[in-house]
């Protein structure tokens, strides 16, 4: 994968996705480049419009939900829950002592 999102960061940067390029991303980011692997991600995307591609192969990015919403949601619908059971017991403790 990491062979991949190389060629994407060099097509980003306008650079042009060559072995060499690829071969000096991976060593900047510290991985042994394989030549093998480097030359068949370059033959792989001789010929691929990788603007097209990545245009067919985007997920439309909605906003995520408010991560503070949902566990304060649930911490009222407990406390309610709580206050709700304390409430029931103390009308039976009442009924017993009338």
């Amino acid at each position: 994968m990491e062979y991949v999102y190389a060629a994407l960061l060099l097509h980003n940067s306008g650079k042009k996705i060559t072995e060499k390029n690829i071969t000096a991303v991976l060593k900047a980011a510290g991985i042994n480049a394989d030549a093998s692997r480097v030359k068949a991600l370059i033959a792989a995307l001789e010929g691929v419009n990788i603007e097209e591609a990545i245009a067919q192969a985007a997920v439309p990015i909605t906003a995520p939900a408010p991560v503070e919403a949902a566990p304060a949601a649930e911490e009222k619908k407990k406390e309610e829950k709580k206050e709700e059971a304390e409430e029931t017991g103390m009308e039976g403790l009442s009924a017993l002592f009338g």
